[in-house]
């Protein structure tokens, strides 16, 4: 099939192109740029001009696909909560473009949308004023127009080679900047984490096998890392101490990041499995800190 993507030459989007070409599909990846167009080009897709702030280049891209993978976000973190609204205008103009089709529509979303003791399966819904979840409500406003749509729910830590802005590169770089690397309280929180290679795959098995309208996946690798064994690994690699930080002290330290230092987000992905077939095989979270996000300071 025809696939529409958003955010094709981003780090999980360029994978997921890969993934779709390399399995037989076409792919149509918006491009915002003469740079971005050329390497969808060279990579062997096909380039749709146009943005995210552009809705008519988005309807479009998604009348001339058999299905849609939306993974494009705008990542300013100053305005967080704009971009969360901007993502939500984005998945109701491209359902619009679907309405009355039975063309798959597959949305993005993320495991950090919970935070709490305990495991979080595709079956919880988030109750939290999160801004994020306003790609869910979304969703699930195209969903009962009848549009079909599922939700893949991204780790926090989506690792690989390529990776320069996740939260491992920042938090690599706040130890740095501050010479230390910490926790918050005892660091008993947990990341889920997955390769990007993984993640890549299920989101062609998805698109490919039949689901429900408002069904959730979670790509979900390693359902949980302790905070303090990542926070732990990096200060052995960059010889600086792991220190405890108040909460009141994480601000200061991480910034904007604290939110993330502190999620604790065990988060199964035992259904998305069972469902899709899909089984993670590429390197751990650690695994790849040692061999790429920390190889130099080995």
């Amino acid at each position: 099939m025809k696939v529409f993507v958003t955010g094709a030459t981003g780090f999980v989007g360029t994978a997921v192109v890969q993934e779709l070409l390399a399995n037989g599909h076409q792919v149509l990846g918006l491009a915002r740029s003469e740079e971005s167009a050329n390497k969808l080009i060279i990579a062997g897709a096909e380039a749709h001009r146009g943005d995210l702030n552009d809705f008519e280049s988005l309807k479009s891209g998604a009348s001339a696909s058999d299905a849609v993978i939306h993974l494009g976000f705008v990542h300013d973190f100053t305005r967080f909560a704009e971009m969360c609204d901007l993502d939500g205008k984005v998945i109701e103009t491209i359902g619009e473009a679907l309405l009355g089709t039975e063309k798959p529509f597959l949305i993005t979303s993320g495991t950090a949308l919970f935070s709490k003791d305990g495991l979080t399966t595709e079956t919880d819904r988030s109750v939290n004023p999160h801004p994020r979840i306003a790609s869910e409500n979304a969703a699930d406003a195209v969903a009962t127009k009848g549009v079909k749509v599922a939700v893949i729910r991204l780790s926090p830590s989506v690792h690989g080679k390529g990776d320069i802005i996740g939260f491992v590169p920042t938090l690599i770089r706040i130890a740095k900047e501050k010479g230390k690397s910490a926790v918050i309280n005892d660091g008993n929180n947990f990341w889920p984490a997955v390769h990007k290679l993984d993640a890549a795959k299920l989101y062609r098995l998805a698109l490919e096998k039949p689901f429900e309208n408002g069904t959730r996946y979670h790509a979900v690798g390693e359902q949980g890392i302790p905070f303090k064994d990542i926070a732990g690994f990096i200060a052995e690699r960059l010889e600086v101490p792991v220190v405890s930080l108040t909460n009141d002290e994480a601000e200061e330290h991480f910034g904007w990041f604290a939110h993330f230092a502190s999620l604790n987000n065990l988060t199964s992905s035992e259904e998305t499995k069972s469902a899709l077939g899909w089984n993670p095989q590429y390197p751990t979270l650690l695994e790849d800190m040692g061999k790429i996000y920390l190889a130099e300071q080995q």
